[in-house]
């Protein structure tokens, strides 16, 4: 039998402990505008009981000039304490499809020191289509202090990336679609050049699952490594706005490889440069 991660859990797992004590829910739906869909208005509109929204939008550094920018560990506090988040509960993000914006939810609370996050299984999407039970109802928040631990070593900078790319000391690996990474097809920000970091390997997102389920963990590994990546070797994530590259750093923590960071400003600050080397093409 395949091996699934760790990091993901069943909806029948969740639904026999929606009562429970210390379970946190979090709706971390997010989508491009391509995608047609509303996050915040399907929450209101349906969510599985004692869900709390989590706005990527909002829950930012303010002041960026950068969309989605990993807020300071004291901000991310106030945010999930707002949620009513403790660190110490076991914390379930679910977007709509399975493993778009899920796993950004899921990076951000690991790498702000909660040990118990996971990724529901299949979505809220696959929920709904069995009959689970949503409700429209507004969740009740009960007050809490999340004390956040953050490891700002696991986020890479501009600076950092700049070097990492001139000199080769981390694999990157882009979930963006091959189409934006090739060079092919035009980023949906305007402003972006298109194309990828030098030395770049494609892992797109939505290749690390199916069907709305995370793939199993060997199938994870091969397709890391059909992609280029050696697992032996430090790699660093990214994407177009530092979203979807926690799908890859959800599947390398899955395999076990621990030994991965994550590019926050992604495209949106590499591709906006004039400074910085593009490359077309899958090379």
């Amino acid at each position: 039998m395949s091996q699934t991660s760790p990091f993901v859990v069943s909806a029948d797992w969740l639904q026999e402990r929606l009562d429970k004590p210390g379970l946190s829910i979090v709706d971390g739906a997010w989508y491009l505008p391509a995608q047609g869909r509303d996050a915040r208005a399907e929450y209101q509109a349906a969510h599985i009981p004692g869900a709390v929204f989590f706005d990527h939008d909002k829950v930012v550094e303010p002041g960026s000039n950068l969309p989605h920018t990993l807020p300071s560990p004291r901000l991310f506090a106030q945010f999930a304490s707002s949620m009513g988040i403790d660190e110490k509960d076991e914390i379930v993000v679910y977007d709509g499809p399975g493993f778009f914006s899920a796993p950004r939810v899921w990076w951000m609370f690991r790498l702000m020191g909660a040990d118990k996050v996971y990724v529901l299984d299949g979505g809220l999407d696959r929920w709904r289509r069995e009959g689970r039970p949503v409700t429209a109802e507004t969740t009740k928040i009960a007050s809490c202090f999340f004390e956040a631990d953050c490891d700002p070593a696991k986020v890479v900078s501009l600076a950092e990336m700049q070097e990492i790319v001139a000199e080769g000391a981390a694999q990157i690996a882009d979930a963006r679609p091959a189409g934006r990474f090739a060079g092919t097809d035009p980023e949906p920000r305007p402003g972006m050049r298109s194309g990828h970091m030098p030395g770049a390997r494609n892992v797109p997102a939505a290749s690390l699952s199916r069907e709305g389920s995370l793939l199993p963990v060997d199938e994870l590994r091969a397709t890391l490594e059909a992609a280029g990546l050696d697992l032996s070797r430090p790699v660093v994530t990214s994407c177009g706005s530092g979203v979807t590259a926690a799908v890859i750093s959800l599947a390398l923590a899955s395999v076990g490889h621990e030994d991965n960071r994550l590019y926050d400003g992604s495209w949106s600050e590499w591709g906006a440069r004039a400074d910085t080397p593009v490359v077309t093409g899958n090379d």
